[in-house]
């Protein structure tokens, strides 16, 4: 079954430009720029009045889902470039005291349960992290990017080979959310 024309529509802020020719999408804003990949025959974007529209014709199913998840990513494209993710994580230690020192593109924690080795999580690109006393703030445009280093800390942090509910140490996220 073909779906002959259908039209999401994204309202552009103020100072956020689109430049979609071609498959590159290119979003920019007061706070940078970011870029991705779109490839379909079936679909086309074109920004008119503050708008930026997908429009697709001949569709399929499959074509149809394209279009809903293509705009929820120029979403978050569009709300990064203008005013950024952020997330917090809380450090949480009852037995040994932990250290987390965030330096270049790496977090390391040193005496997580006492041991002795340091574990690391990545932070990938684009993204500040910052640590304050028990607080980590992971900011940045691209909201695929914050969640993936958040993601990394708290999987560095996973406790193995004790009880859980015994040892609850770990860095937890505590707030999702856009950037002030």
């Amino acid at each position: 079954m073909l779906i002959d024309k259908l039209v999401h529509t994204l309202k552009l802020p103020e100072g956020v430009n689109v430049d979609s020719g071609g498959p590159e999408v290119k979003v920019t804003g007061p706070r940078g720029e970011l870029t991705r990949h779109f490839e379909n025959a079936a679909i086309n974007f074109e920004q008119k009045d503050g708008e930026l529209r997908i429009i697709g014709k001949k569709l399929r199913r499959k074509d149809k889902a394209m279009i809903g998840t293509w705009r929820a990513h120029l979403a978050n494209m569009i709300k990064g470039v203008n005013s950024g993710f952020r997330y917090e994580m809380k450090i949480v230690f009852a037995h040994f005291p932990m250290k987390v020192v965030a330096k270049g593109n790496t977090v390391t924690i040193d005496n997580f349960l006492g041991e002795k080795a340091t574990r690391t999580a990545a932070i990938a690109d684009g993204v500040e992290v910052k640590v304050k006393g028990d607080i980590v703030t992971i900011e940045g445009n691209n909201v695929e990017h914050v969640g993936q280093t958040a993601a990394n800390l708290e999987k560095a942090t996973a406790v193995k080979g004790r009880d859980i509910r015994v040892f609850q140490d770990g860095v937890y996220p505590i707030s999702k959310g856009v950037a002030q």
